[in-house]
């Protein structure tokens, strides 16, 4: 079996940060959010993998990919020059995919699901498509599953006005090559785009099995600013140890799952878990977590930060207060102004926002 991973799109909920890279490549836990979703797939023995990938971003994905890459692993890319949908992903998809099943997994979700027993439920029963589910609170906001009484997919709606379930679909789809015809079948919607779930529906039209299951482990959507600060938060509380690798004086305090990358020197810093600190990392005078990851070669000294993540080489210093519920970008800097209080300097890019309080 094969995996489509769409690692495409403009990212324009997560702008400015992804004025400068792919929504799909911003860390979680210090980690690119779309390597949790190659490791899951990995794991579950896929090893020929087509990524879908954009104009303004492909080559940093095929970059980071070269990281993650295995020995025994192929990837092939996939340009889709506008994001015109779930479905018109797959469609130009077809040279690669051929004839062959496969799994189709959103790069910017996170899932804790065992995709192993997924597909291997799909290869046994000979379904011709299978949807993992969730019951959600906001089922509006996403594609909608309405299930018969035996659980077998009746109908889908890509975010009903007025929602016949509270399922929505979670990023990972099984199709046979069955999904093509069903997407030479369909018309754009009024988004324009190809839908995916008008493909399924498509395909229960014509009589196709289409198999649901319903996922009860957690499922992070990560297209917002808060979304991927909740995903960082979930991460970070199931995945992060006690991992000291850096140098830590006598004056600093670790508590809980506290994890500190090579090259990182910590002088009376205080850091409840869980947490990560990567590498080359200084820290001084300074507050850290819970819920907060620190990229590579950052600089804090005289601050608190919590519930944050800051990428590589962001500067935070003598910055009163406390900082929270905060996303930084590569290379930010935060620091005390010699103005006085009521006055203040910024320099920001498009759709940056700030809260002053």
């Amino acid at each position: 079996m094969k995996a489509l991973i769409l690692a495409g799109g403009k990212g324009t909920r997560l702008r400015p940060l992804t004025y400068a890279m792919a929504k799909q490549l911003v860390p979680v836990a210090n980690k690119p959010i779309l390597y949790y979703a190659m490791d899951s797939l990995y794991q579950a023995g896929i090893r020929d993998f087509g990524v879908i990938i954009s104009p303004e971003t492909g080559k940093d994905v095929e970059e980071s990919l070269q990281v993650w890459l295995k020995p025994d692993t192929r990837i092939t890319y996939i340009l889709q020059i506008e994001p015109a949908g779930l479905a018109h992903a797959v469609k130009i998809a077809r040279h690669y995919l051929g004839d062959d099943d496969f799994i189709m997994y959103l790069g910017d979700n996170l899932i804790n699901a065992d995709l192993g027993s997924h597909i291997a439920d799909f290869k046994k029963a000979g379904y011709h498509a299978s949807i993992l589910l969730k019951q959600v609170s906001n089922p509006s906001s996403f594609g909608v599953a309405e299930l018969d009484a035996c659980g077998q997919v009746r109908q889908l709606v890509e975010k009903p006005k007025v929602p016949k379930s509270d399922l929505a679909l979670v990023g990972v789809y099984l199709f046979t090559h069955h999904i093509f015809e069903a997407i030479a079948n369909i018309q754009p919607s009024w988004r324009g785009e190809l839908e995916i779930t008008d493909a399924i529906q498509r395909m229960i039209e014509d009589g196709r099995m289409v198999h649901s299951r319903v996922h009860e482990g957690w499922w992070l959507d990560t297209g917002k600013k808060d979304d991927l600060l909740a995903a960082n938060t979930v991460v970070l509380g199931e995945y992060a140890q006690a991992r000291i690798q850096g140098e830590v004086d006598a004056a600093s305090s670790l508590r809980g799952a506290v994890q500190v990358g090579a090259g990182s020197v910590l002088k009376n810093v205080q850091v409840s878990g869980p947490a990560m600190i990567g590498e080359n990392c200084y820290l001084e005078n300074t507050q850290i977590g819970p819920y907060t990851s620190l990229g590579n070669g950052c600089r804090l000294i005289d601050c608190r930060v919590e519930n944050s993540v800051l990428l590589e080489e962001c500067v935070i210093e003598s910055v009163p207060g406390k900082i929270e519920q905060s996303l930084l970008g590569k290379g930010c800097r935060i620091i005390k102004s010699p103005l006085s209080q009521q006055s203040h300097k910024y320099l920001l890019a498009d759709h940056s926002e700030i809260e002053v309080l």
